[in-house]
């Protein structure tokens, strides 16, 4: 061992040593003292790890894992955070938060218990899912809904139930990887079902589909191109078509519809996206979506589409071990009802944030501006994104507040802004830090400004 090393190994402090530190007190408060010990210990190995793997450790490093794994065991309150980065559905921040309807719906029931799989009337077994079912009826005319809890499980489970040991048929420029290294042919790989791609990257026909179709064909699958977009001289065959054809030659034609969504997306300046209704309309057997990307309501997969092949999905084991637990349920349940009450667009956050109009959304960037003086601020013109593979290149107008510092440089203001007590992610943009005012939710404005004030006063001084 090279003598770096072992002055590094010999630097790190001692159990006792970090005991004593009051950083790592309070971080392990309420903690039983051999919780707080072996924690420690841990964070110390790991430590010297590092070390012998020539990487930089010091004592301010070790104190500062040890603390944060304190504080993750103390159960520290998990706190959210204003997002101004200009994305709607942010994965890495949780993708849609939930309307505050859907919110105290899933707080009630978390509590407390509920007919969940029981019919009041009678006192025997009921469906569940049978809020969801029937308001997605009413919504986008499916006969029958499934809710699991993702959207990929939702395409494994009905590839799983519906194709193991057969083919699918999909065009080569749907066969996509999307986030988290989630790619279409290793799904079909793993329900069971055989991968038949047609067509070519930009182009693919009906005749395609139609060439390869065979006694041992289970379904046509359509993908949603999730997280890109295809231009230029491009071709595919309307769902309808498509559809159609499926039938005519005996096999279920499939949707990976992605986003979930409900309303046209034409009417706030974007690219049309197809809704869930629309697709059962054209014919789709089976539609899988997201339920927290444009339909606004808490992680959930759905599967919806004809009753007997929707049954058929439900009744394989695979279905209870991806089900979805009772407070999804209900929060999706809250969601779909806004949609019913035709109110999404003020009640679900997501659809807040689209449908904001540029005046609206500068008029409030000067009131933020007004309630800052005299800390320097200023507005400035941005492009806000969907987010979460919905709309892939389509971008909305939008306003951002841009703090500054003399200083601090714009990267150094922005991790304080997301190390604060109230957390804020900005965007820094050409060295400014701006903070986009679509994806700040309604109810955040005080919070912003309180946040603002208690990290900024004083920089300069």
């Amino acid at each position: 061992m090279d003598t770096e090393r072992a002055t590094a190994l010999r630097a790190l402090p001692s159990v006792s040593a970090l005991l004593g530190d009051e950083r790592v007190r309070a971080a392990s408060d309420g903690l039983l003292p051999e919780i707080v010990s072996a924690t420690l210990r841990r964070t110390q190995d790991e430590a010297r790890l590092r070390i012998l793997r020539g990487e930089s450790v010091g004592v301010v490093d070790l104190v500062g894992a040890a603390t944060s794994e304190l504080q993750l065991l103390a159960g520290r309150p998990i706190r959210t955070v204003i997002n101004g980065s200009g994305v709607i559905i942010q994965t890495n921040l949780g993708r849609a938060p939930v309307s505050a309807a859907a919110a105290d719906a899933m707080r009630e029931v978390a509590s407390g218990y509920l007919a969940l799989e029981t019919r009041l009337d009678t006192g025997t077994r009921g469906g569940r899912g049978a809020e969801v079912s029937a308001l997605l009826h009413a919504l986008t005319g499916a006969e029958r809904t499934l809710v699991v809890n993702n959207n990929a499980a939702a395409v494994t489970l009905t590839l799983t139930s519906l194709a193991s040991g057969r083919d699918v048929v999909v065009s080569r420029g749907e066969a996509v990887e999307i986030g988290g290294g989630f790619r279409v042919p290793d799904v079909l790989r793993q329900s069971g079902a055989r991968l038949v791609e047609v067509g070519t990257t930009n182009r693919t026909y009906l005749a395609d589909y139609a060439l390869v179709t065979a006694d041992h064909t289970a379904a046509y699958l359509r993908v949603h191109a999730s997280n890109f977009a295809m231009i230029g001289f491009t071709a595919k065959p309307d769902l309808s078509e498509l559809a159609m054809l499926a039938h005519d030659r005996g096999v279920l034609m499939l949707e990976d519809a992605g986003s979930g969504c409900l309303l046209d997306t034409t009417l706030f300046g974007m690219a049309h996206e197809t809704t869930l209704a629309e697709s059962i309309a054209a014919g789709v057997d089976v539609v899988c979506a997201s339920g927290d990307k444009l339909l606004g309501g808490p992680q959930a997969g759905l599967i919806l589409g004809r009753a007997e092949i929707v049954e058929r999905i439900a009744a394989h084991p695979l279905a209870r071990a991806l089900r979805a637990d009772k407070t999804c349920l209900a929060g999706l349940a809250a969601t779909l009802r806004h949609y019913a009450r035709g109110e999404a667009r003020e009640c679900v956050p997501v659809w807040w944030s689209i449908s904001r109009e540029l005046d609206w959304l500068r008029s409030r960037v000067a009131g933020w501006i007004a309630a800052l003086a005299p800390l320097p601020a200023s507005s400035l013109d941005t492009l806000a994104v969907v987010g979460g593979g919905s709309l892939p290149g389509q971008t909305l107008p939008s306003c951002a507040l841009v703090v500054a510092t003399r200083a601090l440089s714009a990267d150094e203001l922005a991790r304080r802004l997301r190390l604060g007590a109230q957390p804020i992610v900005p965007r820094v943009v050409n060295d400014m830090v701006a903070i986009d005012a679509r994806t700040v939710l309604r109810e955040q404005d005080a919070a912003l400004i309180s946040a603002l004030q208690a990290v900024m006063s004083g920089i300069d001084d």
